[in-house]
């Protein structure tokens, strides 16, 4: 397949359903070599058929973002070993678990929301700064929520992770200014995805958009022609 995209090599986490898999197709629609990574094999092989049958192409990473560690810290330079290159870095792959009050949070949740929301963003970052620096069009864009800048009741543990994960992104975003790095935020909004109907069990999920409406939106952000840098962009 050719495209905008076409020779780039691409990696996204959370891309084995909702707004991952979208991006991940979305970015093989355009051309790209997508590296799709996240827990279950079968959601991942999906998102793979998906990319085949829009004839694109993809390499499958299974992958725990909490408890494979020391995984992550080698996909930079087990990527750039196998394809020579990375270009684009998308971390869609997000946990909600429990809505509870602070002072109720349990502890097995917060490892696992500060693990993939947070704790994860940081090692992508030191795992792939390398290579996306390396490419001449490198581009990084990190999934946020509005809740990250207002604290809202029950929401304390996932706001406080996506709040530390912006910080630690626009941070990484001012080192690396004079650069061809570029790196974004984006808040996708409501979306009909499997984390929202957590969150609102009981809401209507045909009004909401389906992940395949926002997913061009935040492929837009990792082409070579794209200039904003440092921003965060809402739905």
């Amino acid at each position: 397949m050719t495209g905008l995209l076409s020779d780039r090599v691409a990696l996204v986490t959370g891309a084995s359903r909702g707004i991952g898999a979208a991006v991940a197709i979305e970015l093989a629609r355009r051309g790209a070599h997508v590296v799709i990574t996240a827990r279950t094999q079968g959601g991942l092989e999906e998102t793979d058929d998906a990319i085949r049958e829009a004839g694109g192409k993809a390499s499958l990473l299974p992958l725990d973002l909490v408890r494979d560690q020391e995984q992550i810290d080698q996909i930079g330079p087990s990527i750039y070993e196998r394809f020579g290159r990375l270009d684009i870095l998308v971390h869609a792959a997000g946990a909600l678990n429990r809505l509870t009050p602070v002072a109720h949070v349990d502890p097995a949740d917060w490892t696992t929301v500060i693990g993939v929301n947070l704790s994860a963003a940081w090692r992508l970052i030191r795992s792939c700064d390398p290579p996306l620096r390396a490419s001449d069009a490198g581009r990084a864009v990190f999934l946020t929520d509005a809740l990250a800048g207002a604290p809202t009741p029950y929401w304390g543990m996932y706001g406080a992770s996506k709040a530390g994960m912006e910080h630690l992104v626009r941070t990484w975003a001012a080192e690396v200014a004079g650069t061809r790095l570029r790196i974004n935020l984006h808040d996708p909004g409501a979306v009909a995805t499997k984390l929202r109907a957590l969150a609102f069990p009981g809401e209507a999920r045909e009004s909401l958009p389906k992940p395949a409406e926002v997913a061009p939106a935040i492929a837009d952000l990792c082409g070579p022609g794209e200039t904003r840098h440092a921003a965060s962009l809402p739905a």
